[in-house]
């Protein structure tokens, strides 16, 4: 087995100050969260207990770079995956540098109370936010929370902004920061968004490589419900990967609240370089996992088929081999992505998949110098002369290489319209074999040359410009109804009209003559 080299395992950047945001379920945790780092990271509903795993982000503090976390929602009843979503919450409480505690004005309930015992040892670093203060009716209610002790009490309104700016001063206060006039540059990572069915050993893969338990593992399909963020180092190379949601069927997609997290997990794909399309290979393929390579290759981005759960597999001989040559089958879309088999519960080929994400992330980085490319076009028509039209044969004049993530060329043609598919065929899989494009999706657009018209055709006849000429000074002094033409003596009237432009013209090269 390849031994597997990742280092810096963290799933928050522990390099920089950490707030976390703690409370009880629907108290406004998220929406404070999606408020302070400006976008909708995590998903807001009215549903209790909704954010499951900690959510960390890179926040820019007055422009100083901190990690803000939005964790789960602590409850005192614990049943189901309400046990492990309170450990992982009040975990935080230890780690972080800052705590924030967020509070309803108008109700305490019992899991705040519970929630202030369990803080106590932490005052120091506590800022407590008492949310929902929406109007100026609610203020004077701040004044009751002065009673549990805390030297910080901000009123806030999470949802209309409120009080926040007060709530940045405090936190900057703490942390012994000062507000910074530029923005810091952003280091550079591959992203690596993780994509497949419920169930797939999404989060199991994503724990393993950034080392900390970021995302619960559970039996329970659908218990990842927002987009996961951790971040690892793999042979001197910064990775970021995004745990998703496992993608179902819409017919099965009934709460609210996973719709989102479904459509939050193709927006990821939007927002990553690399997608691991999870397969799990006791389970095989569904119509689903065709959806997601089609959004996958629409979108330009790499993609790697993972073959999940091997240590499952019997062991019969060549089962392996059947069942890749079965994906391939199905996967039509995809054949030029590469495939690689793992367990990520035993952590086998781990270091193989990283490699070949990071040939892929490569791949996608190249870009060809438009004189080699040229070459190559102008080599390929030689070998393989396009096919013969109605008006003669097709032409692939010269092309550019116009991006990259995503890839795609732009090629300048005779004619647009019937351009042969199967010779852009022809096209595209050389590209992929000779430029070093094999493993990654690529966009070929077309576009036609066009001359300028006044090198190969006369312009239009003096007479022509100077009747124009006459219509239009005598349009000036009589108004004439818009869409005449297509009223009842409209065209007669224009004929007449053009008669006199004419008469006038030629009056005026005699008078010229004479």
């Amino acid at each position: 087995m390849q031994k597997l080299e990742i280092v810096n395992k963290a799933d928050i950047d522990t390099t920089l100050p950490l707030i976390s945001i703690i409370g009880r379920p629907n108290v406004g945790k998220s929406t404070l969260f999606n408020r302070l780092i400006g976008k909708r990271r995590a998903i807001t509903d009215p549903t209790p207990g909704v954010t499951r795993d900690p959510i960390p982000e890179t926040w820019l503090l007055g422009n100083n770079r901190v990690t803000l976390v939005d964790s789960g929602g602590v409850k005192l009843d614990q049943e189901g995956l309400d046990g492990p979503v309170t450990e992982k919450s009040l975990s935080l409480l230890s780690q972080s540098d800052v705590i924030i505690f967020v509070m309803d004005c108008m109700e305490v309930t019992p899991e705040d109370q519970m929630l202030l015992k369990e803080l106590r040892p932490y005052t120091d670093k506590v800022v407590l936010a008492v949310n929902k203060i929406d109007d100026v009716t609610r203020e004077d209610l701040i004044w009751n929370y002065y009673n549990y002790g805390y030297q910080r009490v901000v009123g806030i309104s999470a949802a209309h902004g409120l009080g926040i700016e007060e709530l940045e001063d405090t936190l900057l206060g703490l942390l012994d920061l000062e507000r910074q006039e530029e923005e810091p540059e952003e280091a550079e990572t591959i992203k690596i968004a993780i994509l497949g069915k419920p169930n797939t050993g999404k989060s199991t893969l994503t724990n393993l490589l950034t080392g900390r338990d970021i995302s619960i593992v559970s039996s329970i399909a659908g218990t990842t419900r927002d987009v996961m963020r951790g971040t690892f180092t793999y042979k001197g190379t910064d990775y970021t990967v995004l745990d998703t949601a496992g993608i179902r069927r819409k017919s099965k997609v009934e709460e609210d609240v996973e719709y989102y997290s479904v459509n939050r997990a193709i927006k990821t794909i939007d927002d990553s370089d690399v997608v691991l399309l999870m397969i799990d290979v006791t389970e095989g393929l569904a119509e689903q996992d065709k959806k997601i390579a089609q959004l996958i290759v629409r979108r330009g981005k790499g993609v790697v088929l993972v073959l999940n759960k091997i240590d499952a597999l019997k062991g019969i001989g060549n089962e392996l081999e059947a069942i890749k040559d079965r994906v391939r089958f199905l996967f039509p879309i995809l054949n030029f992505a590469p495939l690689v088999p793992i367990s990520a519960l035993e952590g086998d080929e781990i270091g193989k998949l990283l490699d070949t994400v990071w040939a892929v992330w490569r791949q996608l980085n190249k870009r060809i110098d438009t004189n080699v490319l040229n070459d190559c076009i102008r080599r390929w028509g030689e070998e393989y002369e396009p096919p013969r039209g109605a008006s003669g044969h097709y032409k692939i004049l010269y092309g550019t290489q116009v991006s990259v993530t995503p890839v795609r060329f732009l090629l300048f043609v005779n004619r647009i319209k019937d351009f042969p598919e199967s010779y852009l065929s022809y096209v595209k899989n050389l590209m992929r074999k000779e430029l070093g494009f094999s493993s990654i999706p690529i966009e070929i657009s077309l576009r036609e040359r066009r001359r300028n018209p006044s090198l190969y055709e006369k312009g239009p006849k003096k007479e022509e410009v100077e009747i124009s000429k006459v219509i239009k000074e005598s349009r000036k002094k009589t108004t004439l109804a818009k869409g005449i033409a297509k009223k009842p003596g409209g065209k007669a009237r224009l004929g007449k009209e053009r008669e006199r432009a004419e008469k006038i013209v030629r009056n005026q090269k005699q008078k010229r003559r004479g």
